[in-house]
Parts: C-alpha cells; structure tokens; sequence
C-alpha cells in the first residue's frame, strides 16, 4: 500500500485506505459531487469524487475500507486525491492496524510473550481458564491483539489492551520474584483477565467507543462474567479459587471512587492495583510528551492534579 504519508504531487495510485469522513456537496454549477477523508496509520488525505455517478464508483459509506484509484495533486498547498475509482473491499484484504493510531510494538512478539506467562501459570486451573479465551479462542485472540486499553486515556491506540496487559505481566512477574509471599499463578491470571472485559466494554476499531454494555456494566464486572464462564467450563474449578481470582479483577483499581466495586483485600490484588496504576500512569505521560514536543511544561493534567514538566536532561 501507499502510506499517506509518503504520497507526493503528480503520483497516480491504487491503494486502500479507510474512509473516515464522506459528505455530498455541489458545485457552484450545481453538479454533485463527495467529499472524503482517507486515513491510515500516517496521517489522512482529502479526496474529491467528482462523478460520484460514475460506473467505477462502487457503493460506500463512512468507515468503509475502500480501494481507491486517483492522481494526487496540490490544492492550496495540500496535498488532494482526485478519485476516479473506488472499490469497497473485504476484511481479508487489509491489516486493521496499517490504518489506525496503533502500538510501535510488534504484536506477534507481544502475544508469544504473553502465552509464555500463561505457560508459567503452575496452576493447572487458573491456566486452564487463561488458556479457554487467550489461547483455544481464536476470535477472542484476534480481538484482544486489535483491541485498546481505553477509549481515550491511556493505550488507546490498536494493540493498546494487548501491550498494557504485557506490560502488567512484566511487572508482576518482578513483584512476584521479589516478594515470594505473593502467589504467582494467580496474580498472572489476574494481570490476564483484569482488563478482558474492555473487548466488550469498547466498540472495535474504528470506532473504539463504549458500547451498550460497556456504559451500563462497564469492564470489571464484564471480566468476572467472563471469569465465569470459563470457570463453568473447566470441571472441577475450586470455587475459593474462583472468588480470589475475581476479587483480583473486582479491585485492580484500587479505590471505590476509582470504579473499583472492591478494595483489595490480598496481596495478589494489592500488587495488580499497583502494577495497573503505574503502566496506566506512565502511558499516559509518555502520550503527553508526544503530543506536546518541543514544550518543557506539558500543564495542568487533571489525573496527575499538578502541572507537568518534561525532564532536561
């Protein structure tokens, strides 16, 4: 494909992109025409359909994927696409993360690493049910390595849930080195499922808004449904168990005020909470210090309660 990014004056391409924005409109002659805003991961375009009549402009709509043909020409010192063709294509014909805010991180890596931690649940229930969704469910496995982490706060990019649950992993795994007490098997199963429920809770991209269920359930209690439907799955599954791995899920945000419906009553959930807080916290300072370069103080932010200033050194 052709990233927008790298487009110049004068190309002439075929390539997919996703239709973010279409509006009709007319010329001041009164013939109709579209307006379109192509996107990928590098940037967007604006486009022109001029003969939207036209036999090789195929139906599309909004947040389509669409192939199109045209000549890139600048227009007031922006690049325009004149479109001349446009195909609406199918799923297996493009890859959801060359056209959206996604993880610089590979995702096939980030995955295999997080089987690794599953592999290293010794718990042979607790691995079972980890295995039920993030292994044996491919539909699941798929969604979760495309899903994010947040609507807008933190991760909130494509591979986003995938990379902050293996950044959760990591730092449990050295609470969980440094601090035997702690119980490894389920403090990685709880790292695994704490966020499982935002597959539901957010609409998948290009959206990645709440959905019905997730404004009125909301991600924590959608996990522990889905806690316990593997649970139901999975004979025998001690029922203590079962209840210390949800509890780990109820309170990984630590404080009621936070939408936790519990406070963390084991360690296992005392480590989750602080290992949730601090990637959380770090993201979104790392986003921050992208979005505002060249500014030593970044202001005033709401979840820090201070204003923020980027290190000099």
């Amino acid at each position: 494909m052709k990233y927008i990014e790298d487009l110049r004056e004068g190309l002439n391409i075929r390539s997919i992109y996703l239709c973010k924005g279409k509006r009709s409109a007319e010329t001041r002659g009164g013939k109709p025409y579209d307006n379109v805003i192509l996107q990928d991961k590098t940037g967007t375009l604006d486009g022109k359909v001029w003969d939207p009549n036209s036999h090789g402009i195929a139906e599309y709509d909004e947040k389509d994927f669409i192939e199109v043909v045209g000549d890139v020409i600048s227009y007031n010192n922006s690049l325009q696409l004149n479109i001349k063709q446009i195909r609406k294509v199918s799923e297996n014909e493009y890859d959801l993360l060359d056209y959206l805010p996604s993880t610089d991180k590979d995702v096939e890596e980030m995955y295999q690493e997080l089987c690794g931690f599953i592999k290293g649940i010794e718990n042979d229930y607790l691995r079972q049910i980890a295995e039920f969704y993030f292994v044996k469910d491919a539909s699941f496995v798929k969604k979760f390595k495309e899903h994010s982490a947040a609507k807008s706060v933190h991760h909130s990019f494509a591979g986003g849930l995938l990379e902050h649950t293996v950044n959760i992993l990591r730092l449990c795994c050295y609470f969980a080195d440094n601090y035997p007490v702690v119980n490894r098997s389920l403090l990685y199963a709880g790292a695994l499922f704490h966020d499982i429920g935002k597959t539901r809770e957010l609409s998948d991209f290009p959206d990645n808004d709440y959905t019905d269920e997730g404004q009125l359930i909301g991600h924590i209690i959608i996990g522990v449904e889905m806690i316990t439907e593997a649970v139901q799955n999975t004979p025998g599954f001690p029922e203590v168990l079962a209840n210390e791995l949800k509890h780990c899920v109820l309170a990984h945000h630590g404080e009621l005020e936070f939408g936790s419906p519990k406070k963390p009553a084991l360690i296992e959930a005392v480590v989750l909470n602080l290992a949730d807080n601090a990637d959380s916290k770090l993201q979104i300072l790392i986003e921050l210090f992208h979005e505002k370069q060249g500014n030593d103080w970044l202001g005033y932010n709401r979840l820090f309660e201070t204003n923020l200033r980027r290190t000099t050194v």
